[in-house]
């Protein structure tokens, strides 16, 4: 029996796995054992439940671990809060929400223009653990961005700020929160030109400050030491994941649907078809988190949203983990849902415009048609019977939305590895490639 020579660490919420992996030449890495334990944040020390997680994955393997190389993802000290402040909502706020949610953070504002009396005081409220200021195309406009950054520090939060907007202004923007005594981060501009998105720079800035953050979680430190990688957001890992699967079988939808919320991560440049339609530039690889669809603690949003009077009778069979099978019949119908909703949200809409010259349509959103896999990764969907199913009805090609075709391939991650594979994709992308391309060719 091979030994684990690769270990990764997930320290979720509420449950912290752990995974060994033997690489295995050529082929990538193989998975050998895996471990669950409640995450021990309430204990006072998160290390408490990884290293039951770990004598849970060796009980299983039927010998010690060892020393192997670690790794770790975490999202136990509940994301990283940001607020957002562009210039335009249709260009660098969005730009840089974009790069945030791929980059694992949870944004809880989003402004554009000049920031007011109500926005700073928002601010205060949120007390976010960064904040990101951008705006302006390269050498375009500085004085709404200046001011805003003038407002920002101004408030004296004992918090970083990232700067990724206009280039021009990077020394008076470096000036004012220099004077001010506030941490300021400097990262590429997220829109350096009209049309022009540049989103992977701000995302590397905000994983730094997550691995920074996240070691304020109770025992987390302990961990700091036992990976020279860092400690990744477990969203940034599932989105990485996905990107490089999608260089290995092509472009691919990745779902988690969990109990409180739905991930949907996309990675895919769209069709040619619609490409000439698009009225906004969309990120290759995105993610969108829909806050009000999970299957447990999010149940009644999903009825309110969608459901008959027949289900909403149902919710009496509600339980997190389904044993029987009224139960799983629930779950899986709200599993559908979540799905089918989180889809029309992250998806792009076709409309109608109306010109001087004529009628003519353009394209909103994310371009989903040249989607060749729609993955299902960790949560409900991959435990509940029919969950495949789930995923192949939101797969009827462009319409009102432009979804991923009918001849789409479905992938069920039923052991979860998406995050595991994606946090190893820091040192060893090429094997993580290989593995995905020997699972996906493995399914039936």
């Amino acid at each position: 029996m091979d030994p684990v020579q690769v270990l990764t660490i997930e320290v979720g919420s509420t449950i912290t796995k752990v995974n060994g992996f033997a690489r295995d030449g050529r082929d990538g890495f193989r998975h050998l054992a895996q471990g669950f334990a409640p995450t021990s944040v309430a204990a006072g020390d998160v290390g408490i439940g990884v290293r039951e997680a770990v004598a849970d994955l060796e009980g299983r393997f039927g010998r010690p671990v060892g020393s192997p190389e670690t790794f770790v993802n975490s999202s136990a000290a509940g994301g990283l809060r940001m607020t957002v402040h562009g210039l335009t909502k249709s260009m660098t706020a969005r730009a840089a929400q974009e790069a945030s949610l791929g980059a694992g953070a949870i944004v809880k504002q989003v402004t554009a223009g000049p920031l007011d009396d109500y926005d700073l005081e928002e601010i205060r409220e949120i007390a976010p653990n960064m904040i990101l200021l951008a705006g302006g195309v390269d050498y375009g406009e500085k004085g709404i961005v200046l001011r805003n950054a003038e407002r920002i520090a101004a408030l004296g939060l004992a918090v970083p700020v990232v700067y990724a907007g206009n280039v021009a202004l990077q020394r008076p923007i470096r000036q004012i929160f220099g004077e001010a005594g506030i941490e300021l981060l400097l990262a590429e501009n997220v829109f350096p030109d009209v049309d022009i998105l540049n989103i992977q720079p701000l995302r590397r800035q905000i994983h730094d400050l997550f691995s920074r953050h996240i070691i304020h979680a109770p025992g987390m430190a302990t961990f700091a030491g036992l990976t020279r990688w860092g400690i990744l957001p477990t969203p940034g890992a599932v989105l990485r994941g996905a990107e490089l699967f999608a260089e290995g079988m092509g472009d691919c939808l990745v779902f988690d649907v969990g109990g409180a919320t739905t991930d949907v991560h996309s990675v895919t440049d769209g069709s040619l078809e619609f490409a000439p339609k698009l009225v906004e530039p969309e990120p290759r690889a995105k993610r969108t988190v829909e806050g009000d669809l999970g299957v447990y603690v999010n149940a009644h949003h999903i009825m309110d949203t969608c459901g008959t009077d027949a289900w909403r009778d149902r919710l009496l069979d509600l339980q997190a983990l389904p044993a029987t099978e009224r139960e799983r019949e629930l779950t899986r119908w709200l599993c559908a849902r979540a799905v089918e909703v989180g889809t029309r949200r992250h998806a792009g809409a076709v409309t109608d415009l109306y010109t001087p010259t004529g009628r003519k349509q353009i394209v909103k959103g994310k371009d989903l048609t040249a989607v060749k896999w729609v993955v299902a990764t960790g949560g409900a969907l991959t435990r509940v019977p029919g969950a495949a199913e789930c995923l192949r009805a939101i797969c009827t090609g462009a319409g009102t939305h432009l979804l991923p075709p009918p001849e789409a391939r479905i992938l069920m991650d039923r052991d979860y590895l998406f995050s595991a594979l994606g946090t190893l994709a820091q040192a060893y992308p090429d094997d993580v490639k290989t593995t995905f391309r020997r699972w996906a060719e493995s399914e039936p």
